[in-house]
């Protein structure tokens, strides 16, 4: 276990205030960015790395999209697409690394 900095897990103030509201509890990221039982704080509230699962986008569902806090997977994909333009293109069988966390 460690204390990371949630910039490294949430990259930027919108996730970070989203997490914070409890509408963002996981986040799939392009490799792994913390282990399990791992910390970080945002504005004083500490908050804990409940588990990490390498998966694949077409193993994403609706539940995962409303975890980020997107409406739907729709949703989620087309976010997806437009924050990293052209650096990003949906491919089921590209691998992502799910984190999941809550407030401790």
């Amino acid at each position: 276990m460690a204390t990371i900095d949630a910039d490294v897990l949430l990259p930027n103030e919108r996730l970070q205030e989203l997490a914070s509201d409890g509408e963002l509890v996981q986040i799939h990221r392009g490799e792994q960015y913390a282990e399990e039982g791992d910390t970080f704080e945002i504005d004083g509230e500490t908050f804990e790395v409940t588990a990490v699962e390498h998966r694949t986008l077409g193993d994403l569902t609706d539940e995962d999209a409303r975890a980020e806090g997107s409406e739907d997977l729709a949703a989620y994909r087309e976010r997806m697409e437009r924050v990293h333009r052209d650096r990003f293109e949906w491919d089921d069988e590209a691998e992502v690394v799910r984190h999941r966390f809550e407030a401790a």
